[in-house]
């Protein structure tokens, strides 16, 4: 059953600026050491970590949460074996979802030119009621 989904749309000329401004301080942040090394090593670097910057808001969007009591390193967006992208939640994002009933968040994720794009959807088996 569908628990909440999220949407997210990111600059990825804004994503580049922030990590030159900030001498990558802001990857370390946000990333957790397996998405820095698989955006690295990616065709399109910005454009992965972009990608999966605007994935961490669809999903935080989805779960209903916000940014509030998670940090961005407790979602993390990895690859299966066959490249599709999942979602790993940890500390506070791995919290909200247990209260929310949300047993697993599918993500898709695209980018076309200056843009990324994420969709997070959280499935669990119970809906939740008064809240969008």
């Amino acid at each position: 059953m569908i628990s909440g989904i999220g949407t997210d749309l990111v600059s990825v000329t804004r994503i580049r600026r922030v990590v030159e401004r900030t001498d990558g301080r802001f990857l370390l942040r946000v990333f957790t050491p397996a998405e820095r090394d698989f955006c690295r090593m990616a065709h399109k670097a910005y454009e992965c970590f972009a990608a999966r910057f605007a994935a961490k808001e669809a999903v935080f969007k989805a779960l209903g949460t916000g940014l509030a009591g998670c940090r961005w390193q407790d979602v993390e967006v990895l690859n299966d074996p066959g490249g599709r992208p999942v979602v790993v939640l940890s500390g506070g994002a791995a919290l909200a979802a247990g209260r929310r009933g949300v047993s697993e968040v599918h993500i898709s994720l695209s980018h076309d030119g200056d843009q990324a794009l994420a969709f997070a959807v959280a499935v669990g088996t119970v809906p939740v009621k008064g809240e969008g």
